[in-house]
């Protein structure tokens, strides 16, 4: 079922994004809820082509903190 969206936004942007769905062959309506769809998949695969070509290059440890680790950084920066 499809809902209507009323959204306000830069003249530019709309512009620029009319033009990316003629383009494509789609309507504007179509590109937006594709990203919104992809933004929001819990589908690591689905995302973005660069994002998913790094991803999980990193393994970090189970007990990893990212707010500590952020202090640490701080601290180490500023004092």
């Amino acid at each position: 079922m499809n809902t209507k969206l009323t959204l306000s936004l830069k003249k530019s942007v709309i512009e620029r994004a009319k033009q990316y769905a003629r383009k494509n062959n789609q309507s504007l309506s179509q590109v937006i809820e594709s990203y919104l769809d992809k933004i929001t998949s819990n589908n690591a695969e689905y995302g973005d082509k660069e994002l998913d070509s790094i991803r999980g290059i990193i393994t970090l440890p189970k007990d990893f903190d990212p707010k500590k680790e952020m202090n640490k950084i701080r601290i180490q920066k500023h004092g």
